[in-house]
């Protein structure tokens, strides 16, 4: 058994993962919030506490006792990352054994300012290490999530269907011209929340680099899977490096799903921003994750992209 605080437990990542863990039946777990405990938890294996992330005694009080944190905390609502450093500096204070950033995504940022965050507190567990190791942690990175290719069809119960480069319900996609070959790792959330229920309870060390790889494909396989799937060929709005890097999207659609945590004033501009910053990143390797916890978990299957997406789509117009 191993106890856990969740950081940021009300986002829909976090609940995933909060699901997996209580379905194990093995853990002790306590939810961090800035808010007050909802009047129902839904099970009597969560406890909630109420924390100030500006205070630091309180933090390291509310962690005595805890073995693993897992850090949700939304990036855009943190500025400067000052929540999540003092939440590591609790965990060291309070004698945490492992931690978990807020990452869940890709392994570079370049090119995705909304994530800008992550390599701060990458850099800053680098640096409380340094002098040698008093924090255990590792960046679990299962790249795009492979739902969001079925949207606007809803695959896990509560992350939200969002839009991506891969328009699978209107059969078209966008590539940047010359990088068909550009490699993106898809994964299905539920896949992340199984790996991360069996990675807290793991007996070896817990590798810096936490890659979680259920599909490396290139572009261009993603989009040939598509018509496969979908019946037809995907209609291709293919763009150059030089107007991506001006801030240009020249195509002939982009998103417009955005995640519950941006504003309405935020909206349209990220949206845009989203669409440049993963076609960028892309071309520089951001996407395709590594796989230490595959091999670290050898006997674990992960969810097939045609499997799941020929599901998703059968007998759909």
């Amino acid at each position: 058994m191993v106890n856990i605080a969740i950081a940021g437990g009300s986002g829909q990542v976090s609940h995933e993962i909060i699901d997996a863990l209580v379905a194990s039946k093995k853990h002790t777990i306590t939810i961090l919030s800035r808010k007050g405990a909802p009047a129902v938890l839904g099970t009597p294996d969560i406890r909630w506490k109420t924390v100030d992330y500006d205070d630091k005694l309180s933090l390291i009080d509310a962690l005595r006792g805890v073995h693993t944190v897992l850090s949700f905390i939304q990036l855009l609502s943190d500025p400067g990352q000052k929540s999540q450093r003092n939440l590591i500096d609790a965990s060291i204070a309070a004698g945490v054994k492992r931690f978990s950033p807020s990452e869940y995504g890709s392994k570079g940022t370049v090119h995705m300012s909304w994530w800008e965050g992550k390599e701060k507190i990458r850099e800053y567990l680098e640096e409380v290490n340094a002098g040698g190791q008093v924090l255990e942690y590792t960046l679990f990175q299962p790249g795009l999530f492979l739902n969001y290719l079925a949207y606007p069809h809803k695959t896990s119960k509560h992350v939200d269907p969002l839009q991506s480069v891969f328009d699978f319900e209107n059969k078209r996609a966008i590539l940047v011209e010359d990088y068909e070959d550009a490699i993106m790792t898809l994964t299905t959330v539920a896949d992340l929340a199984a790996v991360i229920a069996r990675a807290v309870e793991y007996e070896g060390k817990w590798p810096k680099r936490g890659g979680i790889c259920g599909n490396r494909m290139t572009f261009s396989e993603v989009i040939e899977l598509g018509g496969r799937i979908r019946g037809e060929p995907f209609k291709i709005d293919k763009v150059s490096i030089k107007d991506l890097e001006a801030g240009d999207l020249k195509t002939s659609w982009n998103l417009e799903a955005v995640h519950k945590a941006v504003s309405d004033e935020q909206a349209s501009a990220l949206l845009k921003a989203v669409s440049i910053g993963i076609l960028l990143s892309s071309i520089k390797g951001a996407w395709d994750i590594s796989n230490e916890w595959n091999e670290l978990l050898p006997d674990f299957k992960f969810t097939q992209a045609e499997d799941f997406l020929g599901a998703v789509w059968e007998g759909k117009p």
